[in-house]
């Protein structure tokens, strides 16, 4: 049978769980805007009855509050995680192809002290040229023409210098993005421990946890992110229920950062000078590794947030890197007196086959063959006109960083340099530069060197565009392409290759691989002295005077004299401009759309978490009553004690 105060400790424990409950209602107004706060709510349960061993058997014992639970949907935060990575992918994207985009633009509208545009340069050159033609003679002509080719080398150069150093601003906040991860991972550590603490006890840290839920929340922008957690099981006794749990954090395709209370930390080494993927590429980019010696790849196909639009930004090559297979393998001994490894690899792939998109480092590289990584010193591209094949020689190099210099068991093995990325990022405009700078220079520089050209003096006719060398104040200057003047496929590598010749092009030879937007320039001799401008050929009668001129005109618009992409030489800036602007449209496109879906599933989220002021005010209403309820029993109880206590049997 009850006790006499039975009614009494079922009303106390009324007025605890109303009062809880009013508790946790003003927690959750309290922080109704705090970010990442889910609301919580009260878990109450009847109390166990009570056997009374009478006719009505048991009698309610009261109410239990169980815990103070958060409400959570798991599902709208994985799917959030999910379109927030693409969100920071896509307005990173966006916001470095519009600054790329800029620096290419060419709207007439020159504002003081901003570069002229291509197209502008580009004209002005011309219109100089036609007028060296119409003065007959004059030196002011030829001076003024030759100012507009500076002007139009100066243009690529401080390209190239403006998207270097985008491309060392990437790189920099790769690093910073970096040092972020293992900042948000080892918070996320030191909240695991917390919670493990708390929740062993049968507590329930929610705070902690929305704390946990909102570094994931950043940590989704940044990179893709996969979370598990994995109740903890006494293995002496499965159904015992421990309170704790397995956290673990995967990102970059399920590459584990953190479990539990273990973390894994990245860290960014700078590549040395003889590591380079690309000749143009800016020096000390960032290679990535963990903690345990393990590279992250970058090129991960299931990376993405911000690291996968800086990656692609920083290495983006449109998908052409070097890839052919080991043919052959020998030993030499090279010039320096040292026995040289030599690796032959043959190549199929249209782009390797033309040494003006060539893109292979110029100061030596890693080149991967099979599964390890050499370093080279130099290369030499080959062309055998009886079978038809390309083929690459590589100069492995002597030095200590050559950890394995066996060659046993390489033919036949995949060669490599750089990786596969499809996106057209920065090195992508570059060898596009490149490119046509070096078909462009080129072409210009055989009609002004063709057989029978002459200057003022009577003399051969000189390059006009050439490279400035890194090491000294000299130039290269390309005169060694006279020996293959019979080898038109090297003068001409747009024409179609007819198979009448083989040939070598090395990174010792004077050859147009050394022409880049970086070192653009036009010959030193003929800006000291115009005069040596050649204008004509030695033939040429005096309505032709100027027929070498004509020629150089004719370059400008004539699509088979220069093929760049299926252009003239003149519609350069359209063809880069074409591949910018979609690439922005399509980043200012799908970051749009995600941004759209993320406010949707976040909508769908705080519906669920969400502190909402009009529901915490009727909860308020509701627990009051409760509260006042059960302290009306309690008084009533109170009398009825009175009248039993102190009254009865007066």
């Amino acid at each position: 049978m009850p006790s006499t105060f039975f009614g009494l400790n079922t009303a106390y424990l009324g007025i605890t769980a109303a009062n809880a409950g009013i508790n946790t209602t003003g927690n959750n107004i309290s922080n109704v805007n705090t970010e990442g706060y889910s609301r919580q709510h009260a878990v109450q349960q009847a109390s166990e009855a009570l056997r009374t061993f009478t006719s009505y058997g048991c009698a309610g014992a009261g109410v239990d509050v169980l815990s103070i639970e958060r409400y959570r949907n798991e599902y709208y935060d994985v799917k959030y995680w999910q379109n927030n990575t693409r969100v920071g992918e896509f307005s990173v994207k966006s916001y470095y192809m519009k600054q790329i985009e800029g620096y290419f633009r060419d709207d007439g509208n020159i504002e003081e002290g901003e570069l002229k545009g291509f197209s502008t340069l580009l004209d002005e050159m011309y219109d100089a040229l036609a007028d060296v033609k119409k003065e007959s003679g004059g030196e002011d002509p030829r001076r003024a023409f030759l100012g507009t080719a500076e002007s139009l080398t100066e243009y690529f150069n401080t390209m190239a210098g403006n998207i270097q150093k985008l491309q060392k601003d990437v790189n920099t906040e790769i690093r910073t993005l970096v040092d972020e991860i293992n900042s948000l991972a080892q918070e996320i550590l030191v909240l695991n421990k917390q919670i493990n603490v708390i929740e062993v006890s049968g507590s329930k840290a929610n705070e902690l946890r929305d704390q946990r839920a909102l570094l994931i929340d950043q940590l989704s922008g940044i990179v893709d992110v996969d979370v598990e957690e994995q109740p903890v099981i006494d293995p002496h006794n499965p159904d015992r229920y421990t309170g704790a749990s397995r956290f673990i954090v995967r990102i970059a395709g399920r590459q584990t950062l953190l479990d539990d209370q273990t973390y894994y930390s990245l860290s960014c080494t700078a590549r040395e000078d003889y590591e380079k993927v690309n000749q143009s590429d800016a020096d000390g980019m960032y290679d990535i590794y963990w903690s345990n010696g393990n590279r992250f790849s970058l090129k991960n196909a299931s990376l993405g947030g911000k690291l996968k639009a800086l990656a692609d930004l920083r290495d983006g090559n449109n998908g052409e890197f070097f890839n052919g297979s080991v043919s052959n393998v020998d030993i030499k001994r090279m010039e320096d007196g040292q026995n040289h490894s030599i690796i032959t690899v043959d190549v199929t792939a249209d782009y390797l086959k033309d040494i003006n998109k060539c893109t292979l480092p110029d100061n030596g590289g890693k080149i991967t063959l099979g599964n390890k990584d050499y370093y080279f010193d130099s290369w030499t591209m080959n062309y055998d006109a009886t079978s038809g094949k390309y083929s690459y020689d590589f100069v492995l190099s002597t030095q200590p960083r050559n950890e394995d210099t066996s060659i046993g068991g390489l033919i036949g093995k995949d060669a490599t340099i750089g990786s596969r990325v499809e996106y057209q990022g920065i090195p992508y405009y570059m060898e596009q530069m490149n490119e046509w700078i070096r078909c462009f220079s080129r072409t210009f520089n055989e009609i002004m060197t063709q057989e029978g050209a002459i200057d003022n003096y009577g003399d051969a006719g000189q390059n006009l565009f050439r490279a400035d060398k890194a090491t000294d104040d000299t130039q290269w200057n390309f005169d060694n392409f006279k020996e293959y003047k019979d080898d038109y496929q090297k003068l001409h590598p747009n024409a179609a290759l007819d198979g009448s010749f083989s040939y070598s092009i090395s990174t010792s030879d004077d050859s147009y691989y050394w022409l880049t937007a970086s070192n653009f320039s036009v010959s030193d001799a003929l800006l000291k002295d115009p005069d040596k401008m050649a204008t004509h050929t030695s033939n040429a009668d005096e309505e032709s005077k100027y027929d070498v001129v004509d020629e150089l005109i004719d370059l400008k618009t004539n699509v088979n004299r220069m093929n760049f992409r299926g252009s003239s030489a003149s519609q350069f800036l359209q063809c880069i401009l074409s591949d910018i602007a979609l690439n922005t449209k399509r980043a200012d496109d799908f970051g749009e759309n995600y941004e759209n879906i993320g406010k949707s599933i976040q909508n769908q989220r705080l519906s669920v978490h969400g502190v909402d002021e009009d529901e915490e005010a009727m909860n308020l209403v509701k627990y009051r009553h409760a509260y006042n309820l059960s302290c009306k029993m309690v008084q009533t109880l109170t009398e009825v004690y009175d009248r039993l206590i102190l009254q009865t049997g007066v």
